[in-house]
């Protein structure tokens, strides 16, 4: 009689939990659910709808990872954590405020900029896993700005102090205080995306008047235009991870829930997200990214799992 063994080589395996790496094809069974399971490949990544936030918000910002996210700021500005399944109301800004930029982690966040409603700030708060401390604020006050990198080495660029005056400065921060880069952005702009790290920056889209898909690349002394631009052009978006993976959502286009890759030289479109919004918060990286709330004003969050490897439970018919 064939069996699986003579055909693959080996037997199926009796696992208590699914192994981290596995081939295509590979079959086992699972011991703690009960159920037989296949490992395969994804050639597209795809959101899933995770729970809801626990006040619907926008214009925030956010930091972090998918499964250890903080949300910042935004109308109303309240932060909650997440934990890759559900949201946990934390303490609120010592500035409560709209419209800034967010970075970090979790556990060491950054809170930069805004509209406090008003006037426009430049506030700049640490977050320690449980509370937000003041710390100095930018050298120039604005809202709908960007922001990359981590609590003790930041990038802010671009940005607005009201409808007709925008910002192309960049400025650094050491864990202390702002430093004033002598590289400003190529394209002045506002409502712009950002990822990356203060010596690797990425900064896209956002609006000039009008709204532009162009993106630059920051060394950690001047940013460069690249050739790529965004092939849904938008403000108010999504953004997540590296100046080589990084991945950009939603934003208004008109309204959208477009999904976009970056890979260092070129914008790709992939699977859209399932609720369609602009000035959402965002976090994690390229492969693992986390949208919540947005306008219109929901607490609607959203997973994203890019390409890579999926398992998938076998079922009799």
């Amino acid at each position: 009689m064939t069996t699986y063994k003579g055909i693959q080589g080996f037997t199926i395996q009796n696992l208590s939990a699914d192994p981290s790496n596995f081939e295509e094809g590979q079959v086992w069974y699972n011991s703690t659910s009960n159920v037989w399971k296949v490992g395969e490949l994804t050639t597209v990544g795809a959101w899933a709808t995770a729970n809801n936030m626990n006040t619907a918000r926008s214009i925030l910002a956010g930091a972090g990872t998918q499964t250890a996210a903080v949300s910042i700021g935004g109308n109303p500005s309240v932060s909650e954590e997440y934990d890759g399944n559900s949201w946990t109301n934390s303490n609120p800004l010592n500035t409560t405020r709209f419209a800034l930029a967010g970075t970090g982690t979790q556990t060491a966040g950054l809170a930069i900029g805004g509209n406090s409603n008003p006037p426009v700030t430049g506030a700049t708060e640490e977050y320690d896993g449980n509370s937000w401390a003041n710390s100095n604020s930018l050298n120039t006050a604005r809202q709908n700005l960007a922001g990359c990198g981590i609590q003790t080495a930041a990038l802010a660029f671009g940005g607005d102090i009201n409808p007709s005056t925008f910002f192309a400065a960049t400025e650094e921060y050491d864990g202390n205080s702002w430093a004033t880069s002598p590289g400003s952005l190529n394209t002045t702009r506002r409502q712009l995306g950002g990822a990356g790290t203060q010596t690797a920056g990425l900064g896209f889209g956002g609006n000039i008047p009008p709204t532009t898909g162009a993106t630059e690349h920051y060394d950690g002394t001047s940013w460069t235009s690249v050739p790529g631009v965004l092939n849904t052009i938008r403000v108010r978006m999504g953004s997540a991870g590296t100046q080589t993976a990084a991945i950009k959502f939603g934003g208004e286009a008109p309204n959208t829930g477009a999904t976009e890759l970056y890979d260092g030289i070129s914008w790709t479109s992939t699977t859209s997200m399932n609720t369609a919004r602009n000035n959402l918060g965002s976090a994690g990286t390229q492969s693992a990214a986390l949208g919540f709330s947005g306008e219109p004003t929901t607490g609607a969050t959203e997973e994203f799992t890019g390409a890579g490897a999926a398992t998938k439970t076998i079922t009799a018919s």
